[in-house]
């Protein structure tokens, strides 16, 4: 009986006019997303769990977490990590600097801040090669000023791909942090300077922890965006800086192995729901904790 009238419940909604007109409009984005997000991730997966001889395996992820393959995606992690840590910082300052300016002049810093993102990456990326090489304009102006072990090695090292990625990744990092900085209540900062507290007691213990949210989401989507980022890394990085995404490349261009690179690609969204479960993890637990501070 219950489920008879379970099942006369689900009739009368789906017969409804609104529903079916509901339904007529999200079909072409369901479409859109089986086709084009669904069946690529669900055919890679079965690619990366075939042998040659079309049976399953998981070599091949073994193959990707061992040897030179472990080895390559340490490495990406730890650039990606670098590569966050500076962004944040160098994000917080820029944002907050932002924050103190008269809403037009904040405007235009935003706009140089975010216009040489639509530059495409392959122009911007050789600029940081012209500037950056022994007699580029940084290594130049080193050498007038008589820096000690001038010129320096900026390029084809793991300094130069942290440089490269760090500027693709800023633009995300302000915007995020100037975003939730604009939102922060003066007052507090106001009611905590009133109460006798000092510049560096409000910062850490009233203003840090309302944008404390938005750090962690732009340390977690500089740090997602760097795991599987090509072209910076492959143009100013050298063999000892080569990151996954250069080797799934690697794999399916040179060596046509395409069940090899599915396995790699795999374990790259793998990472990537990880960063994103950690991500809703924390936000869980900040509202818990604002809850309780309600209570």
């Amino acid at each position: 009986m219950v489920a008879a009238a379970a099942t006369g419940g689900w009739r009368r909604r789906l017969s409804g006019r609104r529903t079916r007109f509901g339904l007529l409009n999200a079909t072409p984005v369901v479409v859109y997303l089986l086709v084009l997000f669904v069946y690529p991730i669900f055919s890679t997966l079965l690619l990366s769990l075939k042998d040659e001889d079309g049976g399953f395996t998981l070599h091949w992820y073994a193959d990707a977490l061992s040897g030179t393959s472990l080895d390559i995606l340490l490495i990406t992690l730890r650039i990606s990590a670098e590569t966050s840590a500076i962004s944040l910082v160098v994000g917080f300052l820029l944002a907050y600097w932002i924050t103190r300016l008269r809403p037009i002049w904040a405007g235009l810093v935003m706009l140089v801040v975010v216009v040489p993102h639509f530059i495409s990456a392959l122009v911007r990326t050789y600029g940081w090669i012209i500037l950056l090489g022994d007699h580029g304009l940084v290594n130049e102006t080193l050498v007038a000023l008589h820096v000690p072990g001038a010129p320096f090695q900026l390029l084809y090292n793991e300094l130069g791909v942290v440089i490269g990625t760090t500027s693709v990744m800023l633009p995300y990092t302000v915007l995020l942090l100037y975003a939730v900085m604009r939102g922060v209540d003066r007052g507090l900062i106001a009611a905590a300077a009133s109460m006798g507290a000092g510049r560096l007691v409000t910062f850490f213990r009233v203003y840090l922890p309302l944008v404390a949210p938005g750090l962690v989401n732009a340390g977690i989507l500089s740090f997602i965006l760097c795991l599987g980022y090509y072209l910076t890394p492959a143009l100013m990085g050298g063999p000892k800086q080569t990151m996954v995404a250069s080797l799934i490349d690697e794999q399916v261009m040179k060596n046509n192995q395409w069940n090899g690179a599915s396995a790699l690609g795999v374990i790259l969204l793998l990472l990537t729901f990880a960063g994103l479960l950690s991500l809703r993890l924390v936000k869980s637990v900040s509202e818990a904790a604002k809850n309780r501070g309600g209570a």
